[in-house]
């Protein structure tokens, strides 16, 4: 056979070829990579995700923590894996809007190194004030701030959604608060209890328990719409600031390059779960709002979502390197 023969037979095997492995995906587990240490909220969900995905996809997906420099290890091993649907990347906005605006080179782009599988939820940010405060609302607050020293508030990390979000209500207010970085949600809870600072930014999840408690108290919700575990707090649109709104969402991305027929497969499944009322009874239950969206839907956000960002980041001079 001549070597054109043998081209064109080869040719023809591997389109044969490539149906029939498509067909069959998934034939092996399935790594659903968090770039958190397990126990977190993100770990939480890609658990209740990877359960819900294993029944409907009818293979095993298997939750795989690799946390490191803000969310970058995992992210950046997703990218550069094999682009077959065997390995995708559950995260947050860190990863997809935060790290793009606060670090000056990342080894990924949020657009150009991933396929979108879709988004699944959102977590509500909220700020809080120790009860000696005197103010009971975000209105109150800016109104008593007038002609005050400035006030502080804490937040779970610099250049975290939570920072963010401070420096957004400081933006829309007209409000000086300093911003005092801690090591996690926990010692910054712990400090505002204290009446260390008199405020802080934080999740829903971290500060519903307290606010219940009577430890905290919530003003203002950043997110769109109100949360579902702390129904009572306006957010801060309803306080009259709707240029504040942030939150901490979350999306289901592969590799760029995945075949068409495998990414739709994904696609099918996600959606298929985010359908289903034992999953969002769960989600709501663990401090996430469901929020399916597909992928069009992510390059919106992440395209809507970076220069706003990247505006406040400039104007409080938030630098991750």
């Amino acid at each position: 056979m001549n070597r054109w023969g043998q081209a064109c037979l080869l040719a023809t095997a591997c389109v044969a070829a490539t149906p029939a492995s498509a067909e069959s995906f998934p034939d092996k587990p399935i790594k659903l990579v968090v770039p958190f240490t397990p126990g977190g909220s993100t770990d939480v969900l890609g658990r209740l995700l990877a359960k819900k995905l294993t029944e409907t996809l009818n293979a095993t997906v298997v939750v795989e923590n690799r946390a490191g420099a803000g969310t970058i290890v995992g992210a950046d091993y997703v990218a550069k894996s094999a682009p077959d649907g065997y390995t995708l990347l559950l995260s947050a906005a860190t990863t997809f809007t935060i790290n793009p605006v606060t670090y000056s080179k990342l080894p990924y782009d949020s657009l150009k190194s991933f396929d979108a599988i879709g988004l699944v939820g959102s977590t509500g940010l909220v700020l809080l004030a120790n009860p000696s405060v005197k103010a009971n609302s975000l209105k109150e607050l800016v109104a008593n701030a007038k002609g005050a020293q400035p006030l502080t508030y804490g937040s779970f990390g610099a250049g975290t959604t939570a920072h963010f979000a401070g420096e957004m209500i400081n933006a829309a207010t007209g409000l000086r608060m300093l911003h005092v970085p801690y090591k996690g949600s926990a010692p910054a809870m712990t400090d505002l209890i204290g009446n260390q600072i008199p405020l802080s930014v934080d999740t829903v999840v971290a500060a519903a328990p307290m606010v219940k408690g009577g430890k905290v108290k919530a003003l203002a919700l950043t997110s769109a719409t109100r949360s579902a575990l702390l129904p009572d707090v306006p957010t801060a649109a309803e306080s009259g600031y709707p240029d504040v709104n942030l939150s901490t969402w979350f999306a289901v991305v592969g590799p760029k390059g995945l075949p068409a027929p495998v990414r739709q497969k994904l696609e099918g499944a996600l959606a298929t779960v985010m359908k289903d009322p034992d999953m969002r009874k769960s989600m709501t239950a663990n401090g996430f709002e469901p929020e399916y969206g597909t992928a069009a839907d992510y390059a919106k956000r992440v395209s809507a979502e970076i220069p706003r960002l990247r505006k406040i980041a400039e104007t409080a001079n938030i630098k991750a390197d």
